[in-house]
């Protein structure tokens, strides 16, 4: 068995951390009081989004009364283990928020994504996803943090590659495939690569077909991860076209967000994905999407 990754490490240390308060009887502002902290630095350890070093984790835990040797030392390894974080290089251009999410994803055994707006960023091609970053900016050009940003997210597409890839399930809003980002050519490339990634054995991919009409997914994307070892609970990101938000772990919210996407599946087109891809292709170089052109045309008698 693998070793867990530092986001195991750090979300196990959160929960270790909240269940010795509440046994202490202290409330977060205590603590941050007594540690001489503000409150939300003590929010963000016990939320996950930074770590905690070693050196404060000492006199917090004497706070908790906890004195076993034993139990100091597995707590002590944990805030080690869990500062190795992925993606940390990128920790000036991303909120912490974000690199929690990145690396909750690189540990996943499982994860499962939604999204009605444009691609998940792990299908996107690179001229696909720059042209979404310029489309968020405010100029033609990227800035340099625009850059950094689309660095990491090509890198994350590593694991697509990597031998222990997760399970990976994506549910399209069939609006994503026929949205021009970045224009004719990019789009073309972008559903080749997404013919390419049907065939991958860790790689499944639906759409939700327009015929479907209103349906559950409306209220937004969303991401769910799951996790081989017991101790970690499924996580859940409800996501902005920027970012996901912060993560939820509460069973009661990701098991119903989990349940949306098993009806998205139910409503889902699945078979030959790279079939469908080319035919797509097919239809744009053929002008059959092609909304303005359909408006210019005569009407039919």
């Amino acid at each position: 068995m693998s070793a867990p990754s530092a986001a195991e490490q750090r979300l196990k240390l959160r929960t270790e951390l909240r269940k010795a308060r509440t046994r202490a009887g202290l409330s977060q502002r205590q603590v941050a009081k007594m540690m001489e902290w503000s409150p939300s630095k003590l929010l963000r350890i016990e939320s996950g989004e930074v770590s905690i070093s070693v050196n404060d984790l000492r006199p917090l835990l004497a706070i908790y009364e906890i004195s076993d040797r034993r139990k100091i030392d597995a707590l002590l390894d944990l805030a080690r283990g869990s500062r190795k974080m992925p993606f940390s290089e990128y920790r000036d251009v991303f909120r912490p928020e974000f690199l929690q999410f990145l690396a909750l994803e690189a540990s996943a055994a499982v994860a499962r994504y939604f999204n009605s707006l444009q691609l998940p960023r792990l299908l996107q091609t690179e001229e696909y996803a720059r042209a979404i970053a310029t489309a968020y900016g405010s100029g033609p050009t990227l800035t340099d943090v625009d850059e950094r940003r689309l660095e990491a997210q090509i890198s994350r597409q590593d694991m697509l590659q990597a031998e222990d890839c997760p399970e990976l399930f994506f549910i399209l809003d069939e609006a994503v495939l026929h949205r021009q980002i970045g224009g004719p050519g990019v789009m073309r490339a972008q559903l080749q690569r997404l013919a390419e990634l049907s065939k991958h054995p860790k790689v499944t991919i639906r759409v939700v077909p327009y015929t479907v009409g209103a349906h559950p997914g409306i209220q937004g994307p969303f991401t769910l991860f799951e996790f081989a070892s017991e101790e970690m609970p499924d996580s859940l990101y409800l996501e902005t076209p920027r970012n996901p938000s912060s993560p939820s772990d509460k069973p009661e919210e990701t098991r119903r967000f989990l349940e949306l996407f098993w009806q998205l599946e139910d409503l889902s087109v699945s078979g030959d994905m790279e079939l469908l891809m080319h035919r797509l292709i097919q239809r744009m170089d053929e002008g059959h999407d092609d909304l303005a052109a359909l408006l210019e045309e005569p009407p039919r008698e």
